[in-house]
């Protein structure tokens, strides 16, 4: 099958038949994979294919020190141009609109058609937003990451909301609650949980951070399911909460909305379900990883993205290649550490729940190394 003349990418004119291997978004297990496959002096096949919305690919463990203003933009972001080029891999800055499974076709935001022969997808998750909104609050998904960056930007040099909240319960809204009091210190914040905070850790680590949300004067709303938003009320069920003028969603993972319709096999959430080989359950030649897979034991969480890469660059190879493919096996337990906005942080390690400076400097020191790594 021929592609379409393209006017929107003229280095994709004049190519014919499927493409090799295409590449769907630069999210953290594309980003580990091909890291590896430069430090392994592997090139993938010519005319493979990167197809993500912007040219950096965001790290989401600074953003809350970028918000909080100890990090610059450059320092979180990673410029996916040198990376593409070290391997042969052709960049297209643009947006998976939809997948035909069936006839192994991406089409994309700006009108392209890519075909592929085999196919991997990482693209990620979005926030669910509260199910009835008029319209009367400024409402922004904490991914993906340039949004939230772009309006956190217009707040703190232009006109920062009186009052804003953070819908959310999770690692990433009380990390989110404490950058934005540290850059907006005049705003009025308030962090809004279906449940209790932080109930996927341990209570010692739930409880230090409540601690600290309550020393900055954060208002936390538990077991608070807000499912409306009218006036610039904020209603949980029929129930009043408090009134807001912006909200940033940190609520978890739901799916991007062209899963649904691509042919690959879905779980009840409508993620794609995956082997242990990171493989479709129903397309073998698709890859999947990251928040888009469903895969038991695998948490929706950079720490087991990151965890995907390694596992991804090795079967991908075997695939091309006619080689057995290995497992993925979803490590048991997961470092979780809660950067509290002021050079400190949060953690449980081997059973003990510590904060402060010195493991803040150590979460920094992870971060670094991670971005180093990449660059």
């Amino acid at each position: 099958m021929d592609l379409p003349l393209d006017t929107e990418h003229p280095e994709l004119q004049g190519a014919s038949s499927a493409l090799p291997l295409i590449l769907a978004g630069a999210g953290h297990a594309h980003l580990v994979m091909m890291r590896r496959w430069r430090d392994q002096g592997f090139r993938p096949p010519v005319g493979t294919t990167l197809v993500n919305p912007g040219a950096h690919a965001w790290y989401s463990g600074m953003m809350p020190g970028l918000m909080a203003g100890r990090y610059r933009a450059d320092q979180c972001a990673i410029a996916l141009a040198p990376l593409c080029q070290t391997l042969g891999i052709k960049l297209l800055q643009d947006e998976v609109q939809a997948l035909d499974a069936a006839s192994n076709t991406l089409t994309l935001v700006s009108g392209t058609s890519l075909t592929f022969q085999c196919l991997s997808i990482n693209t990620g998750s979005q926030p669910p937003a509260p199910v009835e909104d008029d319209g009367s609050v400024q409402i922004v998904p904490a991914k993906p990451f340039a949004a939230l960056h772009h309006a956190w930007l217009q707040w703190r040099d232009r006109q920062a909301p009186a009052r804003l909240g953070i819908l959310g319960g999770g690692a990433a809204a009380v990390e989110l609650a404490l950058a934005m009091q540290a850059s907006l210190p005049d705003t009025e914040l308030h962090v809004f949980s279906a449940g209790e905070l932080l109930t996927e850790h341990p209570f010692g680590l739930s409880q230090r951070a409540r601690n600290v949300l309550a020393e900055r004067h954060v208002t936390v709303h538990t077991q608070t399911r807000v499912t409306r938003i009218e006036h610039r009320h904020v209603l949980a069920e029929m129930r009043p909460v408090c009134q807001l003028d912006a909200l940033v969603l940190a609520s978890g993972s739901a799916p991007l909305a062209w899963y649904a319709g691509s042919g690959l096999e879905l779980d009840s959430r409508g993620f794609f379900s995956v082997t242990a080989s990171l493989q479709s359950m129903s397309h073998a030649n698709v890859f999947v990883s990251g928040d888009s897979a469903s895969l038991t034991g695998s948490k929706k969480s950079g720490v087991y993205s990151v965890r995907h890469g390694p596992v991804l660059a090795d079967n991908i190879q075997a695939y091309l290649n006619a080689r057995p493919l290995i497992c993925y096996r979803p490590q048991k337990k997961a470092l979780a550490i809660l950067a509290t906005a002021d050079g400190g942080a949060l953690a449980h390690v081997a059973g003990w729940t510590l904060g402060g400076r010195l493991v803040g400097r150590w979460k920094d020191w992870l971060d670094q190394r991670f971005m180093a790594r990449h660059r």
